[in-house]
């Protein structure tokens, strides 16, 4: 069965075999009325953009045959037949196997370094093979949890860790750790350009929806277009000739922040082509690592401290640029 109407805009239907046949007549308070608001009247349990995407599918049949546009004016007693498909998103939320790399694992939480290429949540595009159909089949219980225990995201192509709740205690908790700031996020980064200036450098600047590119984030104004305050501190870690090594650690956490703010310097990173850097030294993805958590247990308030190591292509990456990385000496305290 689809899904009820409160299911979002992405949930476009999908082409199984797994159907329902919906078979109703225009009442004749709905004639005259455009076919798409027809529908919602008729089928008042699914969402408007479910039922618009069945149209534009060629699920809609109206008088016996294929619904033209929805706009299409509908008369009182015209037979109207909608063909109800699972839907990709309905069909997301399902165990699915996969190889984690676990870093931490106690009743309460689990830390796993997420490799390059792993899509987080299931999304447009990406509605199956994420990191929480893996989450799901690893353990039963996080099919208890919201979004299976994940409490915070890294985009598709950074790798890293990332804190996952095993438990609601420990899940409510991270989240009011991470609005609080008292989780401590650092990333290495590789970026274009010989870095010049101060070092280590705060850079406090607002990030909304890009105006000319809905697709991106940017930079914004807060008295002319919607945003929230970031903060990103950053320290340079060594130079070369085109590129620097940057480590960066979050004061706020917004979409893309490290992105944004470094491509805001004049130093995009390697590989992010949607913010101004190109592939280089080996690096077809954004060169941008999550390297370092440090928080107290969620429950336990014990401080714990973890790192993840340079993934082959980030190091291969910085070999060819003569720019080594040894880490620092590990401490506990977040």
């Amino acid at each position: 069965m689809p899904p009820p109407a409160e299911a979002g805009e992405d949930d476009a239907p999908d082409t199984g075999d797994e159907a329902e046949l919906r078979t109703c007549a225009v009442t004749p308070g709905l004639h005259g009325e455009r076919l798409d608001r027809a529908l919602a009247a008729l089928v008042p349990e699914f969402s408007r953009s479910y039922l618009r995407q069945l149209l534009d599918a060629g699920l809609v049949r109206l008088g016996g045959a294929a619904a033209g546009k929805a706009a299409a004016r509908v008369r009182a007693g015209d037979a109207v037949q909608v063909e109800l498909r699972p839907t990709p998103q309905s069909q997301a939320f399902v165990p699915q196997p996969m190889p984690l790399s676990v870093v931490h694992e106690d009743e309460h939480l689990l830390v796993i370094d997420k490799p390059a290429g792993l899509v987080v949540h299931p999304a447009p595009g990406n509605w199956s093979g994420t990191l929480l159909n893996g989450l799901l089949a690893r353990d039963a219980r996080a099919a208890a949890l919201p979004r299976a225990g994940i409490v915070h995201r890294l985009d598709k192509d950074t790798s890293g860790l990332m804190l996952v709740a095993r438990s609601r205690a420990a899940m409510d908790a991270l989240v009011r750790q991470i609005a609080a700031r008292e989780v401590r996020r650092e990333y290495l980064a590789l970026a274009h350009g010989a870095w010049r200036g101060a070092t280590p450098r705060e850079v406090d600047a607002p990030i909304g929806r890009d105006p000319r590119n809905r697709l991106r984030m940017a930079v914004v104004d807060l008295n002319q277009h919607a945003g929230k305050p970031a903060q990103t501190f950053i320290e340079l870690l060594q130079n070369a000739e085109q590129f620097c090594l940057v480590r960066c650690r979050l004061g706020t956490g917004r979409t893309h922040q490290i992105r944004v703010h470094m491509a805001h310097l004049g130093h995009p990173l390697v590989g992010d082509a949607l913010y101004g850097g190109a592939p280089a030294a080996g690096m077809a993805r954004q060169a941008l690592h999550a390297e370092r958590l440090a928080l107290a247990h969620p429950v336990t308030g014990k401080p714990l401290a973890f790192r993840a190591p340079l993934p082959a292509d980030l190091a291969a990456a910085l070999a060819a640029q003569g720019l080594g990385y040894n880490p620092p000496e590990s401490h506990d305290a977040p």
